[in-house]
């Protein structure tokens, strides 16, 4: 039986281009700039799946709210049908 305790995710390379003189500069900071771009992607994703989550919400919460006015107020556009 095979342990999952303690499993890193599966990892692979990948080819960037990344300018020359902002890697240069970042290695001053960081020994590890694969771990360091791993971070900062992984950070830029959780904000972008926020953001997502934040626009259903709202998306649902108008509709929501058209659909209470709908129920209270009937369909206003009923009275100007061409029909």
């Amino acid at each position: 039986m095979k342990s999952t305790a303690n499993r890193e995710p599966r990892k692979r390379p990948f080819n960037l281009l990344l300018n020359q003189g902002t890697v240069r500069q970042a290695r001053d900071f960081t020994d590890n700039l694969s771990a360091t771009v791993e971070l900062l992607l992984a950070d830029y994703v959780a904000k972008q799946n926020e953001a997502l989550l934040s626009r259903q919400q709202l998306g649902d919460a108008v509709a929501e709210a058209w659909n209470q006015f709908h129920a209270t107020h009937a369909p206003f556009a009923d009275d100007y049908s061409p029909l």
